[in-house]
């Protein structure tokens, strides 16, 4: 994962950017939204050490039944969803 920083300009890499002010797009984003809600959110967590043992808690437990994300919109619709996004965006 790379985000602004110079590995996005190395020839070697080819980097697909998903598009401005669609997050959900990003599976690893989605993750992060997951944890946040899941576990984070409504937590207490007095010390560093304490947040990181909650996080590693929900990551352990997300991988003892581990699933692939399977996408279930068409391609097209997602796109056209983008573009309204973007229209929308564009005239404000």
């Amino acid at each position: 994962m790379c985000d602004n920083y110079a590995t996005q300009k190395r020839p070697r890499f080819h980097v697909h950017f998903t598009p401005t002010s669609a997050s959900w797009l990003d599976v690893v984003e989605r993750f992060f939204r997951d944890i946040t809600v899941q576990r984070l959110r409504r937590g207490v967590f007095p010390s560093v050490l304490q947040l990181t043992a909650a996080i590693d808690d929900y990551v352990a437990h997300h991988n003892e039944n581990p699933k692939p994300f399977i996408w279930t919109a068409k391609a097209r619709d997602i796109l056209q969803k983008v573009v309204r996004a973007n229209r929308s965006l564009s005239s404000k």
